[in-house]
């Protein structure tokens, strides 16, 4: 049975908080729905209103100014419009010429990643997964453990994050793959007992030193892009998976901040019936057809 579905930074009653709305009355209405616990929606209507929407909402992820509530409604924002860009390859010239000059290798990069990452299923499923959605651990105890993974397997801090987003969108899905793998780092049994260090693959912290140690082994600890190209080939068989990595941890590398966008973005699901939103709160025990889930529940 699916739990009932639970707003991102509501307050009681589905009423956003106090200091949300505070905050959204200097925020760009770009960013107002997100920030006042409403579905952000991506401005599709032409190339231009989307640029407008990725240069805001980017530029306010990396701006040091910008209120963490503000922040995460920002990297939500940018999420739904990547999304709708994914769909809209002939948009890309005249986005990319609009969008704001310092934000635009963000642009160019996410959208690629998600292409990228797209490709890996070119057959959507018909069913939604039997996973739960929770919200993710903080992004500064996140960062921590990114820190020490690095520290201890000279593995890249902005790899390890790249990972956990690309898995389990840093922590938000548990359940398990399509092929069995577990925990917030997505493990197959017999490679979590070789490199999980004796830890709990569910617990976020045992999970990236086991993804740490597991690509130092496997050559990400080298310093070369060809040691870490391979070891990420080894975490999951595919060179869509090593550039969708590559393209999300070269922008954590270069402005830390994007992290903090990432942090906030959701759980999109792509199904046969198009991308829906599993909201945190979603809970099912097995599969359902997406056509069952979406009579109840508004898209």
């Amino acid at each position: 049975m699916l739990a009932t579905t639970t707003l991102v930074g509501c307050g009681t009653a589905g009423q956003p908080p106090a200091h949300s709305l505070e905050v959204a009355r200097s925020a760009d209405p770009i960013l107002v729905p997100a920030l006042t616990g409403q579905q952000p929606r991506a401005a599709a209507k032409d190339p231009r209103a989307l640029a407008r929407q990725l240069t805001v909402a980017e530029t306010a992820v990396r701006d040091r100014a910008t209120p963490p509530e503000l922040v995460a409604a920002a990297g939500a924002t940018a999420q739904v419009a990547y999304l709708a860009l994914v769909d809209r390859p002939d948009w890309d010239a005249a986005v990319l010429a609009d969008v704001a000059a310092p934000v635009r290798d963000a642009v160019r990069r996410n959208t690629a990643a998600s292409r990228e990452l797209r490709a890996m299923t070119p057959r959507p499923p018909t069913t939604v997964p039997a996973w739960r959605i929770v919200e993710p651990l903080p992004a500064v105890q996140l960062r921590a453990y990114y820190a020490e993974a690095q520290r201890r397997f000279r593995v890249p801090w902005s790899v390890l994050a790249a990972v956990h987003l690309v898995e389990t969108k840093m922590g938000r899905i548990v359940g398990l793959s399509t092929a069995d793998a577990q925990g917030p780092m997505q493990f197959l049994a017999a490679t979590w007992t070789r490199y999980g260090l004796g830890g709990d693959v569910w617990n976020t912290r045992d999970a990236i030193l086991g993804a740490a140690n597991y690509l130092a082994a496997n050559g990400a600890a080298d310093g070369t892009d060809t040691g870490l190209d391979n070891a990420l080939y080894r975490y999951n068989n595919d060179f869509r998976y090593v550039q969708a990595v590559r393209h999300y941890a070269a922008l954590m590398q270069a402005d830390e901040r994007a992290y903090l966008g990432f942090h906030a973005w959701q759980v999109y699901y792509r199904t046969n019936l198009g991308v829906i939103l599993l909201p945190t709160g979603y809970a099912s025990s097995q599969k359902m057809p997406v056509q069952q889930w979406l009579a109840t529940r508004p898209r």
